[in-house]
């Protein structure tokens, strides 16, 4: 007879195995093309798992294989177990009651349920809903959406630091206001809005208040009962957790009633029906755990780490712009512009650290940032701007040589440039009346 143990033994050695040949292929041919892979300071876009989060997954990856929601047999119950025990981690994270946590695929599905789901069961009585010109694409496209539906939507300017307006917004909430949403951190320029002030404000009128934190979440601190938080959203890519998973947190004492967007087997209270993926709810789980944990030293040795990188460009080019407020901001996300510089030129010049010009989910797009539009950015500035993402893994090694490298390219692109030398002979660009030929 054959012992699980031997059994467990045997399967782990074979996929040991596996990803160990699997591997030596991959770096074969990186040598082949005698190439090395850049640096990367993209951490808005994406985060890279932490090695601890995998080791979380792999058990339920290979051995837990049992469906959550399976209550006849012990295959379900262990991964049901661990599925309840990474609510209860992600809950913790955010100072919330797990009964409050709803799995989902990620911040975008979230933001979707959370709105759509608002304004539909709501829209007998309320029709108006208050955004920002600045939220993730995901939530202006679902409030488009709605205003084709024949929903009212307010979509409130920001400062120009990137802060909004607390009385603009109190204005503009209507008798049939049934809903605000305001991202925590910006995607883009990292300003960290006044959610408590917000959330306050939005209970006092009896408005139910849906924040994005995909990018907040294990980067500061966090209550969502403190802060009069209704509803929101998580991702786990974005907090070194695996591609593919979040959690929404609707609120259920005041309760918020949302409308499902998808129909099924009534798992996650009846509000997001399918078969909760385990392993990737316990690597988001464990993630959360993680973020709580280290969350004073990541902050500590992000905040250090982005100053000496600031510090640095700042004292070596003029002409840079660091866009949003200097103080209400997560210092991991740089958001800088380099006047007279293309800001597609100093990416493809910096092609050996990753980097981007603004949202993942817009950077196919070549027109200037609306982000930075929308907080009076010129355009020309705007087109000029690069992002610069730091996080939990980045070294002071990397930091300096994206640093140096990116004073040693504006530098040069800057020498080719025209209008950098009119600027330098004291010409005043904005005086020139430029014409078409």
């Amino acid at each position: 007879m054959i012992s699980s143990s031997n059994v467990l033994i045997t399967v782990t050695y074979q996929a040991v195995k596996a990803q160990l040949s699997l591997d030596l292929v991959i770096k074969s041919r990186e040598l082949e093309k005698d190439e090395l892979r850049p640096l990367y300071m993209d951490f808005q876009a994406t985060t890279p798992m932490d090695p601890r989060v995998l080791d979380a997954m792999l058990p339920y990856q290979v051995n837990y294989y049992g469906n959550p929601h399976s209550r006849t047999h012990a295959y379900g119950w262990e991964s049901e177990s661990a599925m309840e025990k990474a609510r209860k981690q992600i809950a913790a994270l955010i100072g919330a009651d797990p009964r409050e946590i709803v799995f989902t695929s990620g911040a975008t599905e979230s933001n979707n349920m959370s709105i759509k789901g608002v304004a539909r069961f709501y829209k007998a009585k309320k029709k108006h809903i208050i955004t920002t010109q600045t939220e993730h694409k995901c939530v202006l496209d679902s409030c488009r959406v709605l205003e084709a539906e024949g929903f009212d939507v307010t979509y409130l300017p920001v400062k120009h630091n990137g802060l909004i307006d607390l009385q603009q917004l109190e204005e503009m909430i209507r008798p049939d206001t049934s809903l605000v949403s305001v991202m925590t951190i910006n995607n883009e320029i990292g300003i960290k809005q006044p959610i408590k002030d917000i959330g306050h404000l939005c209970r006092s009128k009896n408005v139910f208040f849906h924040t994005d934190a995909a990018q907040a979440v294990g980067k500061i601190p966090i209550n969502v009962s403190d802060w009069k938080v209704d509803l929101m959203s998580i991702s786990g890519h974005k907090i070194y957790g695996p591609k593919g998973v979040g959690a929404l947190y609707v609120r259920r004492r005041p309760r918020v009633r949302i409308e499902p967007l998808q129909n099924g087997g009534g798992q996650e209270r009846g509000l997001r029906s399918g078969t909760v993926p385990t392993p990737l709810a316990v690597g988001l789980g464990a993630a959360c755990e993680i973020a709580q944990q280290e969350m004073a030293y990541d902050h500590k040795h992000v905040t250090m780490l982005a100053k000496r990188f600031v510090e640095k460009i700042m004292s070596e080019i003029a002409d840079v712009v660091m866009n949003g407020d200097p103080d209400q901001r997560y210092p991991g996300c740089i958001n800088l512009s380099f006047a007279y510089v293309e800001g597609e030129s100093l990416l493809m010049a910096l092609k050996d650290v990753a980097l981007s010009s603004g949202s993942a989910c817009t950077s196919a797009s070549l027109e200037p940032s609306y982000v930075l539009r929308a907080i009076g950015t010129d355009e020309d500035l705007a087109h000029s701007s690069i992002r610069f993402g730091i996080g939990r893994f980045t070294t002071e090694e990397e930091v300096d040589y994206t640093a140096d490298k990116c004073i040693q390219q504006v530098k040069w692109l800057r020498e080719m440039s025209p209008l950098w030398e009119m600027v330098q002979e004291g010409i005043d660009l904005k005086s020139i009346k430029w014409t078409q030929h």
